[in-house]
């Protein structure tokens, strides 16, 4: 009876930590997850979003918790892979028993968490992905940031209006849906705004040699090029597009910003460069400068657009949370989307209808190495 009894009670404790809901909580604490890239090749984008949603964390803890209790934030790395971040989701909600979810920043990666958390029935906030394929997984899925098709209209603006071009090449990431999706958009409405697409090239991530696909583009004589891609690779996309004699503006997206684009001679090659992304750290306004120096007080460097973006989204949040006064994933959601005009780091945040955030963006020049506030353009 005992060699029987035995190996099924260590069954039963194995699969209760595998079954959805069935590991046992601390009733002092609410456990929040998070997932993100803390390694692989955009592993800045994951360590920054870390930092600040437990900047979040720290700050809510320290002032008495959330419902009376201490929030646990606990983190898996996705390692930079979208098959990795379902795996870890599905982790963080049917072993770790999360009341809700934060994480990715690549659209690619929130994709992936977002179809496991809406047929999970688990809240989840992406603070950076664009791509609108994200919140229309479901209703249990929101974002903090802007979408590509505004992205789009910035940039398309701020060619022609303050670049003064009108004949424009583009360079795509087709093995990254943030930068395909947003492409399309670009495309769609530079050439509605009177613009002219004289060509479109492809790479694929990783890639070292992009010099046949920008020939291709230096044979077009372009007044600028639109990369729509990762730091990763628009350092390197520069370098080599200076050394074929392009000595047209490059111009992207949100997906440039880390400390890392302007390495080495990259530094030189995007001089006099532009992207759009969330927030400038030159912005004077009293948060975004506090939170500058929380931020520099805990890790010793500057924050960049994807640690304000996970601050703010921790802090809708358990903002939602205390409002539905309930863990509740339903009360939870339903609060998330009622959330209006909230006060944040990255501006005013407002969720619509489709769950995205109606919110500014800002306009970034390289300078120097450094990123030098250009502009704003409002929704």
């Amino acid at each position: 009876m005992k060699k029987i009894f035995f190996p099924l009670i260590a069954i039963i404790v194995i699969a209760c930590f595998l079954l959805p809901g069935c590991k046992a909580q601390n009733k002092d604490e609410i456990v929040i997850g998070e997932y993100g890239s803390l390694t692989g090749s955009e592993a800045t984008f994951g360590i920054s979003s870390t930092n600040g949603l437990k900047l979040a964390v720290e700050e809510v803890n320290n002032s008495g918790g959330l419902l009376g209790k201490k929030i646990n934030l606990i983190t898996y790395d996705d390692r930079g892979l979208p098959s990795e971040a379902a795996i870890v989701v599905q982790k963080l909600i049917n072993k770790d028993n999360v009341s809700a979810i934060i994480g990715e920043v690549a659209s690619s990666r929130s994709k992936s968490g977002a179809q496991i958390c809406q047929s999970s029935k688990i809240p989840m906030i992406t603070p950076a992905s664009t791509n609108p394929e994200v919140t229309a997984i479901g209703d249990y899925i929101f974002r903090v940031c802007f979408i590509d098709p505004f992205q789009a209209s910035v940039m398309t603006k701020f060619a022609i209006n303050s670049l003064k071009i009108k004949r424009v090449a583009v360079l795509q990431d087709v093995k990254n849906a943030y930068s395909t999706g947003l492409a399309d958009f670009f495309v769609s409405q530079f050439k509605a705004a009177g613009g002219e697409i004289i060509e479109v090239q492809s790479y694929s991530s990783g890639d070292k040699d992009f010099k046949a696909q920008l020939t291709a583009i230096k044979s077009k004589n372009p007044e600028g090029v639109f990369i729509p891609g990762y730091y990763t690779d628009v350092g390197l996309i520069a370098i080599q597009a200076r050394e074929i004699g392009i000595t047209a503006p490059l111009f992207g997206s949100d997906g440039w910003e880390s400390e890392k684009l302007t390495e080495g001679t990259a530094k030189d090659a995007l001089e006099g460069c532009f992207f759009s992304t969330h927030v400038s750290t030159e912005d004077p306004s009293p948060q975004v400068q506090s939170f500058i120096q929380k931020y520099k007080a805990k890790y010793n460097i500057m924050p960049d657009a994807m640690s304000f973006l996970a601050y703010d989204a921790g802090l809708i949040m358990f903002d939602a949370i205390k409002r539905a006064n309930s863990t509740d994933a339903d009360k939870i959601k339903a609060e998330l989307s009622k959330t209006k005009d909230f006060s944040g780091v990255t501006g005013k945040i407002s969720i619509n209808e489709q769950r995205n955030a109606i919110k500014p963006a800002v306009i970034l020049e390289i300078k120097g190495g450094k990123f030098k506030y250009k502009e704003t353009v409002n929704p």
